[in-house]
């Protein structure tokens, strides 16, 4: 299985650059993988696709304004991207600088706290800072981490819009974009259809922006990222499926939660690291119903969707997407998936 099956052509203007002015007035393209069709809707009517008794499960993560810049003690620049937090003084970042980071290296960042290199893999470095917290060092300095394919500096009201409006545990360098469509109005919506809804927590590291470099889809090396599962959503989601109700992940994050946490047939709570990689051939042991935006060509999310309700299904989808004129990624709009088959089993 190579990546270039999962390529198709995008025109740049379909890319969002912009938030719409209401979140919940985001298109939406309802896609059955079991028959390979699909339908134009809106977000707005997702309670009507949805069964009174069934679940979302939302990633509650926080978005951190990730992105610091600091100076060697030569007086070179660096830029660096939060990967992920390994206590209040020590994480992983990715770093840009004109000549590489060594171990041992020493950075001063903007407020002239002092950083140290501690080790080195790849394009990431583990930094470790010696006096406070990474947490109160990014809020004061950091800026919000738009994606690179906006090409745009972060304005004011990404603070707001970048992230989602049910966020609470702070960690993540992106957002779980299938949950910036949910506001107030939809959420009061979902509650009225009788739809229940509980958390997972998956802070979303800086490889989520990373390419898929090996030809072979098999060969790809996931990044770790952390999450918690609680036994509260594991019980709902058993009290759900005993009634015949429906599980559906908002997002890609929030399903690789559950499927890691479900990985050997059984959902158990669960904290700790993911390097989960769904794609064609894998098997999803605990979601029934996927809600997601738009994701890049050749991309592991792509290669998630496709796992979930079919490759040739996807790509005849994503190019009637491209047709239709539906704006994509981070600010676009959303599909809701179920999968190509009817699983026969209950986790």
């Amino acid at each position: 299985m190579l990546k270039s099956d999962f390529s198709y052509d995008l025109p740049p203007e379909l890319i969002a650059q912009e938030p719409l002015a209401e979140r919940s007035a985001s298109r939406m393209l309802v896609v059955d993988g079991h028959s390979g069709q699909w339908q134009d809707n809106w977000i707005r009517q997702l309670p009507e696709l949805l069964h009174p008794g069934d679940l979302l499960v939302l990633n509650d993560t926080r978005v951190l304004p990730a992105r610091l810049h600091a100076h060697k003690e030569t007086g070179g620049a660096v830029e660096l991207l939060l990967d992920r937090l390994l206590g209040e003084q020590d994480g992983w970042f990715l770093a840009k600088s004109s000549k590489a980071l060594r171990p041992g290296m020493r950075l001063r960042l903007a407020h002239g706290d002092q950083v140290e290199v501690l080790e080195k893999e790849d394009m990431e470095v583990r930094l470790h800072l010696y006096h406070g917290s990474w947490l109160k060092i990014l809020e004061s300095e950091g800026s919000m981490p738009l994606p690179p394919y906006i090409h745009r500096a972060p304005e004011l009201r990404d603070q707001e819009r970048y992230q989602t409006v049910y966020a609470d545990k702070p960690g993540a360098i992106a957002a779980p974009t299938a949950g910036l469509h949910f506001d107030q109005a939809l959420l009061d919506a979902l509650d009225a259809r009788g739809v229940e809804r509980r958390f997972v927590t998956l802070h979303v590291g800086a490889g989520t922006f990373l390419p898929v470099r090996s030809h072979s889809v098999q060969e790809h090396v996931m990044h770790a990222e952390t999450l918690m599962v609680s036994q509260e959503t594991v019980e709902a989601i058993a009290a759900t499926k005993a009634r015949g109700g429906r599980v559906i992940a908002v997002g890609t994050t929030a399903c690789r939660a559950l499927e890691t946490a479900g990985e050997d047939g059984t959902l158990r709570a669960y904290v700790g690291e993911t390097r989960l990689f769904l794609y064609p051939g894998k098997k999803f042991q605990v979601i029934d119903a996927l809600l997601t935006n738009f994701h890049l060509p050749e991309s592991t999310l792509l290669m998630l969707v496709c796992a979930f309700a079919g490759t040739e299904c996807m790509l005849a989808a994503y190019r009637h997407a491209v047709t239709a004129r539906y704006r994509f990624f981070s600010y676009g709009d959303a599909m809701f998936i179920t999968p190509a088959a009817l699983k026969k089993g209950l986790i």
